[in-house]
């Protein structure tokens, strides 16, 4: 027996709800991937990757005495510049890194649970006009830095004001309208707003498996399963690269004797 267009808007509206529910979970998924891979880099930076930059300042100090002493000899010129330059670039990421804002140190089940409210009220495909949907667009971008920095009251706070504004009143459909509409047209307008919500899961899915797929993440899992079997990749490679600080150091009290 073909079904009623009543039971079709029943089904397609159940359907709608599990797919918007599926969508800010993803959407959750990929921030607390953002945040954690954050997380990693602050303290692979404070561990490991400022001894690199340090690293690379001594490298290039040594390389440049030596060009110094054979300034005919072009390949000597060439390793300093070199060498000069990727001084200057580790400079820059740890700069970077050091210039943005701590990430929280845990994602609580709070803060995830003020991300889902919000996601839920404000997500851009709950729009029906595009004014609505930029609008909401830039308060889940808001959303999405408060929950990156940790900061649960900032979110809590976008979701007052969200509520209390007077133009959310405009963007609420009166229930009598509705009532008043075809459920062909209801319809349509759920069909319609079922293919943005699939939209939005492939962006969601493409960036968080390219964020799964960069360098970073990758170190993040590898040095991650090495600690829960018991070691401390970090500390190890740490006492490795002190160690090759100090031998830079005395290569290059060396190296400036010859001047």
């Amino acid at each position: 027996m073909k079904p009623t267009l009543d039971q079709e808007l029943t089904r397609l509206v159940s359907d709608q709800a599990k797919l918007a529910e599926q969508v800010i979970s993803a959407e959750l998924e990929l921030e607390t991937a953002k945040t954690e891979t954050a997380q990693f880099q602050r303290r692979y930076y404070e561990m490991v990757g400022r001894f690199y930059a340090q690293l690379d300042e001594l490298d290039a100090q040594i390389a440049n005495a030596q060009a110094g002493l054979s300034p005919d000899d072009a390949a000597a010129q060439v390793h300093a510049q070199a060498a000069q330059e990727q001084a200057r670039k580790s400079a820059e990421e740890a700069g970077l890194i050091e210039a943005q804002p701590p990430p929280p140190l845990v994602i609580t089940p709070q803060l995830k649970q003020a991300f889902r409210r919000a996601a839920m009220m404000m997500h851009p495909d709950r729009a029906t006009t595009e004014p609505e949907r930029l609008r909401r667009h830039g308060l889940m971008i808001k959303v999405n830095l408060a929950y990156e920095r940790g900061d649960q009251q900032a979110i809590e706070k976008l979701v007052l004001e969200f509520i209390q504004d007077p133009a959310i009143q405009e963007e609420i459909e009166d229930p009598e309208l509705i009532a008043d509409q075809g459920v062909e047209l209801k319809i349509l307008k759920i069909i319609r707003r079922t293919g943005q919500l699939r939209r939005r899961m492939d962006e969601i899915q493409q960036e968080l498996q390219e964020k799964k797929q960069s360098d970073i993440y990758k170190l993040k899992i590898t040095i991650e399963r090495a600690e829960l079997r018991g070691g401390n990749p970090m500390g190890d490679l740490a006492e490795q690269l002190l160690q090759d600080l100090s031998e830079r150091r005395v290569r290059l009290e060396e190296v400036a004797k010859y001047k």
